[in-house]
C-alpha cells in the first residue's frame, strides 16, 4: 500500500486557479501511475487526468484538456494538478490514486486519497 495524502483544495471564483498536491509514502511511488479523479454531489466518480510512473506520458479528461496539468516528482514522491480557468462544473471532491497502470479506468487505481474538495464559484 501507499498511503495518499491530498491537500491543496479550497474555495476559488471562477476563472482563478488551485494547485492540488498528492504526498505519497513507500519505496514503489517511483513505479506507480498515479492519476486524480473528481466526484461532484449526484454524478458519478469521472477521471480528470493521469500520468505515467516516469512522467513521460500524461492523460486528461477533455473537459480538462488545456486547462489542467499533472505532474509528478518521483524525488519527493508527490504528484501535483495545477488547475487554471476553473469553472463551476468543476467543483467536486477530488481524489489522488495510485495503480500499476496508466489509465483512465478508476479500476484500475488500488489506492485512493481521502479527498480533497475544491469549490468553484460562479
Amino acid at each position: 500500500q501507499v498511503p495518499l495524502v491530498e491537500s491543496g483544495g479550497g474555495l476559488v471564483q471562477a476563472g482563478g486557479s488551485l494547485r492540488l498536491s498528492c504526498a505519497a509514502s513507500g519505496r514503489t511511488f517511483s513505479s506507480l501511475a498515479m492519476g486524480w479523479f473528481r466526484q461532484a454531489p449526484g454524478k458519478e466518480r469521472e477521471f480528470v487526468a493521469a500520468v505515467s510512473w516516469s512522467g513521460s506520458n500524461t492523460y486528461y479528461h477533455d473537459s480538462v484538456k488545456g486547462r489542467f496539468i499533472i505532474s509528478r516528482d518521483n524525488a519527493r514522491n508527490s504528484v501535483d494538478l495545477q488547475m487554471n480557468s476553473l469553472k463551476p462544473e468543476d467543483t467536486a471532491v477530488y481524489y489522488c490514486v495510485a495503480g500499476w497502470t496508466t489509465s483512465r479506468e478508476g479500476a484500475e487505481y488500488a489506492v485512493w486519497g481521502q479527498g480533497t474538495q475544491v469549490t468553484v464559484s460562479s
